[in-house]
């Protein structure tokens, strides 16, 4: 059971996002069974500073995101940064985009605090021994489809909420908004492959991150391309660990980044189509972040693995 709620905290985000509305330039509007929704790039323009909040939203308001600028082997792109000390929980039991929602023809990766309430997936949950208690919900999805009655009730449901208390944004991929919050999971995108290939994700004390921000593009899958590509090819990641083991670390780190997979090399967009868009034929070692340094805080040892691809992000991004 945790004591810092998820829900709560990013509810407090929330609030600020919706009583500054027109500063973030989101739509917020009555949903279906009195919820709310708070459109973030689908009518409503969006932009660097709703994505900034709704990453931190992700993280269920137990991390810290800015923007700025960052040198990627000597191309400067504006860049998210991320921290957090509490890594598993704001990541694995948060922003992590772990619940599969479909609902008639609605379909959307759920993420946010609301998945602390619903347990999904329940196994990741009960790994890490966190499960939110909270009257209200709020839930990010990746869409540019908005939700009907079914979907909110359904969502409450699974929350044990009641639908006036369920919160719901929007950020369709297409979206600067989204672009931004997809690269605020850069650290989280580490600790999911961490835990991926077998190493115990509870013994990460703290974890920071930086990727590029992708640039918006009107066809789907080349926007989809660019926001994978971000992470794959230009994240960088820092997490401190305490670990007792540093042969056993050292092979950790050496799997962890995307360079590890045998799908690495390609723009995303191209290693999609020749999957035929079937995200079941990519390797899943692929979901990485460019590099990787972990700390042992109880050693003092550093590791570091991959590197950033500044050919194939520049090739992603459209820069000549």
């Amino acid at each position: 059971m945790g004591t810092l709620s998820v829900n709560k905290l990013a509810l407090n985000l929330v609030e600020e996002l919706m009583d500054n509305h027109e500063y973030y330039q989101v739509k917020v509007s009555n949903g279906p069974l009195g919820s709310t929704i708070v459109d973030a790039g689908i009518e409503a323009r969006g932009g660097f500073e709703a994505g900034r909040i709704i990453t931190e939203i992700c993280m269920g308001g137990l991390g810290k995101a800015s923007i700025s600028f960052e040198s990627f082997d000597g191309r400067i792109l504006p860049a998210v940064k991320v921290h957090t000390d509490h890594p598993v929980i704001a990541t694995m039991a948060s922003q992590y985009a772990g619940w599969r929602v479909k609902v008639g023809k609605f379909f959307a990766l759920g993420s946010g605090p609301a998945r602390a309430l619903s347990l999904e997936p329940k196994t990741l949950y009960e790994k890490i021994g966190y499960r939110d208690e909270s009257d209200e919900a709020v839930i990010v999805f990746e869409t540019s489809s908005k939700p009907d009655e079914s979907v909110v009730d359904y969502v409450a449901g699974k929350c044990g909420v009641k639908p006036s208390n369920l919160y719901i944004i929007l950020t369709p991929t297409m979206s600067l908004s989204a672009m931004v919050q997809i690269s605020g999971r850069i650290v989280e995108t580490g600790i999911h492959k961490l835990n991926e290939i077998g190493f115990d994700i509870n013994r990460i004390v703290y974890g920071c991150g930086y990727a590029p921000i992708g640039f918006p593009h009107p066809d789907f899958g080349r926007a989809m391309g660019r926001s994978n590509d971000v992470i794959l090819y230009g994240g960088v990641t820092f997490y401190g660990v305490d670990f007792e083991d540093d042969e056993a670390l050292s092979k950790f780190v050496s799997e962890t980044p995307s360079s590890a997979s045998r799908d690495y090399g390609r723009p995303f967009h191209q290693i999609f189509k020749e999957a035929g868009y079937d995200f079941y034929k990519i390797d899943p070692h692929l979901f990485a972040p460019a590099s990787v340094t972990v700390f042992n805080i109880r050693t003092g040892k550093v590791y570091t693995a991959g590197r950033v691809d500044v050919g194939v992000l520049s090739r992603s991004l459209g820069l000549s």
